[in-house]
């Protein structure tokens, strides 16, 4: 075993399935305590008793959310603080994409509520943990398709018009913009945040959708893409590699630094939509520009 995260504590979102698994596993192998988040309480069980076995770690936990629901990210984070006073690493990795327009029971769009949101009100809600145990870091796996996304604030929910996947495209464009904003606001007090590029990569994702188109990606995708395991390996890096210990803002792909597209650097966008997704998610006091 791999010994590096010993005495570490992981939580890892959307964690029985494809990404999130294989750096739950892989983390476990390092000696970390590993929490897994899912939406399936017989999955996610199994899923830990899997990776205890493989990994000869016991201890790996699981906790149960639907990551689209505020109510859920409330109680998922108070039982997280009444198992864990630390927390070393956050890998905000659950998400989907939905060729329709649908809403969360917040009525929210669904694509946003679970790829932005999420990752908002999680974070938000366990800063406090995460600030008291740095060194620290949060880890946001964004994806390439940040780069045909926009961020219209008149149409963030895709109220005025939605087009299948470019709502995906927007969220993971929404992940960099938090990135920055996030790791701007905690700068100089040892927590560190990065976001990723995972690749292409032979999941379940969005085979929630019906219709021809995914079911011709479906048969296509397994052909070409990688596997969870080498999907995961930037995920991995940002949360165990000493090298990016001090590394903080950034977009990562293939474990390298990354310049993404000029859209997801621009720092009023990135503040106005901080703004916007606290007010979304109730956060009033969502953390303030500096912390003194």
């Amino acid at each position: 075993m791999i010994d590096n995260m010993i005495g570490k504590i992981c939580l890892v979102t959307g964690g029985t399935n494809g990404i999130g698994k294989a750096t739950a596993h892989t983390l476990a192998q390092m000696g970390a305590t590993v929490v897994i988040v899912g939406r399936d309480a017989q999955k996610a069980a199994q899923v830990s008793k899997e990776i205890q076995a493989v990994s000869g770690n016991q201890n790996v936990d699981w906790l149960l959310a639907d990551l689209s629901s505020q109510q859920d990210i409330q109680r998922l984070v108070t039982e997280f603080k009444s198992k864990y006073s630390q927390l070393h690493v956050l890998i905000n990795n659950a998400g989907g994409a939905f060729m329709t327009r649908q809403l969360s029971v917040d009525g929210i769009e669904m694509t946003f509520a679970l790829n932005h949101l999420a990752y908002f009100l999680v974070t938000n809600l366990l800063l406090d943990t995460i600030k008291a145990s740095a060194p620290s870091r949060i880890i946001n796996v964004s994806s390439d398709a940040h780069s045909s996304g926009k961020i219209e604030f008149d149409n963030l929910q895709g109220e005025r018009s939605y087009s299948g996947i470019g709502p995906y495209g927007n969220s993971k464009l929404a992940n960099i913009l938090f990135t920055i904003e996030l790791a701007r606001r905690l700068e100089g007090i040892g927590v560190t945040v990065n976001a990723l590029h995972p690749g292409l990569v032979r999941t379940g994702f969005g085979k929630n959708n019906p219709g021809f188109l995914m079911k011709i990606m479906g048969v296509v995708i397994p052909l070409i893409a990688r596997s969870p395991e080498k999907g995961a390996e930037t995920s991995i890096y940002l949360a165990s590699s000493p090298v990016v210990q001090n590394i903080t803002g950034k977009y990562f792909v293939d474990c390298k630094v990354t310049q993404p597209t000029p859209q997801a650097t621009e720092s009023a966008v990135a503040k106005k939509l901080w703004d916007a997704s606290a007010e979304m998610v109730h956060l009033a006091n969502a953390m303030p520009e500096t912390i003194t």
